[in-house]
């Protein structure tokens, strides 16, 4: 551990909280630059939001969240419309404060003047989501997944999901929320933080019983009661992609504000933990997704009062530590050292099968070296070629443990060592989800056009060369109307208390922009067709322009 930093470079620094725990410029960092602000629930409503216009049906994992206090007119209009047009409807919402964690803050409602409209509204901004009322139960307990995702690189997009996660049961048994219930958070909320404090909460030494299970033991228990397990994780393998997807357009702007091109900087990685319901038919509902999931491996135990001592947690070191491990191995520097050596030697010396072969045994020797290297550097907590930034309030893990293969996981790649426990998830299935990336590529036009390195705001000069060269201003949408366009969404989203720092117009707002000037040029389509369509004019359009100008450059 590093407190004040280090001067020597490092292969792979471990961040406790962000990106910014360090300023770093070479080698991979376990943090992407903007990654907490992007999973915010704010933020991330947002994005759910965009790609819930363009795409509903594909987007339908994600409750309808409104955003307080803006919203607070238009939550209470429409929740009034339905129950309307229909007087059976009972609805209960959930209230989380956008900056909440470990349950706090939560709390449940049955109507919108429930609201608490103190004045930490204002200064603490929340979404308001339907309640999903009739969740899947086990032994009549409701429970939630958390689920570890690996985002391996950004650009291009490479996304491993872990085989096993964790389940986290209430300690109450459920009931469909009433006015005399909705205040008991053991039965509602399944955040381990809050009913670890139950005094029904049992801590097993078993992965199949207690207050937090594996998720493979649930998945056994459905799949012994005839549930098609193999389509919930299909389901779940695509709640995952279309999450990333729909963060993938903030984060890029972020990266390159933080890492422009052409300038040395480190390369990316992030375990993401991802917090999913299961509803009675099965169906995974998105609740939330974590930049900072807790990789403790053991929990506190009261010996007498006041006195507490730590105990290790069976079940979060069988998921935990096969995730950190693989996560090393994956993004392993070495590893593609050793390759590029190996793929240089076999092509300069084609011959020489024999000499290449005692190199085989002697890396393979190696390599078994270096995972014994690697468990004890662990265990110390420091490593050569590795750098922690210590964490708060949460501790990477101490211990690496050996993982059982699955029987269907092959040989693993590295002696020694189990088969992954990651699962890569993107671009494997690619072809089924890229149709859904309409926001990336609008992004990718956002930061063509941001003009300065290093900002993440488009300025409005910036977005009348958009315009321009994208040739979208004509007879019916003058440069006065396109000044207009600009102003009034910039203003408006400046004024939802959005970042300060920089004037100008954020991505979100050029999104809402794009689709503006989609529906006005293709009015009969529906949205994501007018988007598509707009997207395949500009990109036309500019590679043109880029043509034109490479043809300047040889004359």
């Amino acid at each position: 551990q590093f407190p004040f930093g280090r001067r020597l470079p490092c292969d792979i620094y471990w961040h406790g909280v962000s990106f910014h725990d360090n300023n770093i410029f070479s080698g991979q960092v376990n943090k992407f630059p903007g990654m907490m602000e992007t999973v915010r629930k704010i933020t991330l409503s947002r994005a759910m939001r965009t790609m819930q216009d363009l795409f509903p049906l594909e987007y339908n994992f994600y409750p309808r969240s409104w955003i307080l206090p803006e919203e607070l007119p238009l939550f209470v209009a429409e929740v009034g419309v339905m129950k309307d047009s229909d007087p059976s409807w009972k609805p209960t919402f959930i209230v989380k404060p956008d900056g909440g964690c470990q349950g706090d803050g939560i709390y449940l409602i049955k109507d919108p003047s429930d609201i608490r409209l103190t004045g930490s509204i204002q200064s603490r901004p929340a979404v308001v989501q339907e309640y999903i009322c009739k969740p899947l139960l086990v032994d009549k307990l409701k429970f939630d997944i958390r689920l570890y995702v690996l985002l391996k690189s950004l650009e291009p997009l490479e996304i491993y999901i872990a085989k096993d996660g964790l389940s986290r049961f209430c300690t109450e048994p459920y009931q469909e929320p009433t006015l005399k219930n909705l205040h008991q958070v053991f039965m509602h909320l399944t955040n381990y933080s809050l009913n670890i404090h139950s005094e029904n909460f049992i801590h097993s030494d078993s992965v199949n019983t207690g207050s937090k299970r594996t998720f493979s033991s649930i998945l056994c228990r459905l799949s012994s009661r005839g549930a098609d397990v193999k389509k919930l994780w299909s389901d779940i393998i695509s709640l995952v992609i279309k999450t990333i997807i729909a963060l993938t357009p903030e984060l890029k702007v972020y990266y390159q504000s933080d890492i422009p091109a052409g300038k040395p900087g480190p390369t990316c990685f992030q375990i993401l933990g991802f917090d999913i319901l299961l509803m009675k038919n099965l169906k995974p509902m998105l609740l939330e997704v974590n930049a900072n999931p807790s990789m403790r491996i053991e929990h506190e135990q009261e010996l007498s009062p006041g006195v507490f001592e730590n105990v290790p947690s069976p079940v979060d070191e069988e998921v935990k530590v096969a995730v950190i491990r693989d996560t090393l191995r994956l993004v392993d520097p070495q590893k593609k050292k050793r390759k590029d050596a190996q793929t240089c030697y076999t092509k300069d010396h084609p011959l020489s099968c024999t000499k290449q072969g005692m190199k085989d045994k002697q890396h393979k020797h190696h390599s078994l070296k270096l995972s014994l290297k690697l468990k004890f550097y662990l265990k110390l907590g420091s490593c050569p070629s590795l750098e922690r930034v210590p964490e708060s309030s949460e501790s990477l893990l101490a211990a690496v443990a050996a993982g059982r293969p699955e029987p269907d996981a092959g040989r693993s790649p590295e002696p020694g060592l189990p088969s992954l426990c990651l699962k890569q998830v993107f671009p494997k299935y690619a072809k089924q989800f890229n149709y859904l990336r309409l926001v990336d590529r609008v992004a990718a036009l956002f930061i063509r056009f941001l003009g300065v390195k290093g900002t993440t705001k488009l300025g409005p000069t910036g977005f009348r060369t958009f315009i321009r060269n994208c040739k979208l201003s004509n007879s019916n949408f003058s440069m006065a109307a396109v000044d207009i366009l600009y102003i009034d969404i910039t203003r408006r989203w400046n004024s939802m208390g959005m970042d300060h720092k920089e004037s100008g117009m954020c991505l979100q707002a050029f999104v809402e922009a794009f689709f503006c000037l989609a529906q006005k040029k293709y009015k009969s389509l529906p949205l994501h067709e007018q988007v598509a369509s707009l997207l395949e004019l500009c990109e036309c359009h500019l590679a043109a322009l880029d043509e034109k100008r490479l043809l300047w450059g040889w004359g």
